[in-house]
């Protein structure tokens, strides 16, 4: 593999739990200030689901990324599942091991700013877009509780997190984020 082809590609993670406005507009100015660049979407938590704090699994996730991408018009992207691990020394390198090459980073996570650049990743911190609105926490929330909620999300999102029956599943979470357990 080309030195070229390696520094084609950037990558950003995030939970998308679920995939929001916010995510879509960051999506889009990383894809216009990098035309050029591949951009990997990594489902960062793929092994988490039906709790609280990461209701939908990594392959609903996946599936509102795409539609809503499609929908968008957004090219240049390629998706990609990462589970934790829950050991910061090694976290880069297990992003490595599974994730195609890539040079670039974009995050607002000072802690994967941090591992990314000790690792020698050029690294860049996207503006946030209307952040008290677009915040998967607070949307997860008024899922929750029954509030609006899908005006901060594509609608093929809503869509999907309808089918996916997104509120009923929040509102069966635990609090501790276990997921419910079988009976």
């Amino acid at each position: 593999m080309t030195g070229a082809r390696l520094a084609s590609r950037g990558l950003l993670i995030g939970r998308f739990q679920p995939f929001h406005r916010g995510h879509l507009a960051v999506v889009r100015a990383i894809r216009s200030a990098h035309p050029a660049e591949e951009l990997i979407l990594a489902i960062g938590s793929a092994q988490a689901s039906f709790t609280r704090e990461n209701p939908f699994t990594a392959a609903e996730r996946y599936e509102m990324i795409h539609a809503a991408l499609a929908a968008a018009g957004v090219d240049g992207c390629v998706i990609v599942p990462l589970p934790d691990i829950r050991r910061h020394s090694v976290w880069v390198a297990h992003a490595e091991e599974l994730l195609p090459f890539f040079r670039r980073v974009h995050t607002n996570n000072p802690l994967t700013r941090r591992l990314f650049e000790r690792a020698g990743y050029a690294v860049e911190s996207p503006a946030w877009v209307e952040r008290e609105r677009f915040e998967g926490r607070r949307i997860r929330a008024a899922m929750a509780e029954g509030t609006e909620w899908a005006d901060a999300l594509p609608p093929e999102v809503v869509a999907l997190v309808n089918e996916f029956d997104g509120p009923g599943r929040l509102r069966a979470a635990p609090p501790g984020g276990s997921p419910p357990e079988e009976v």
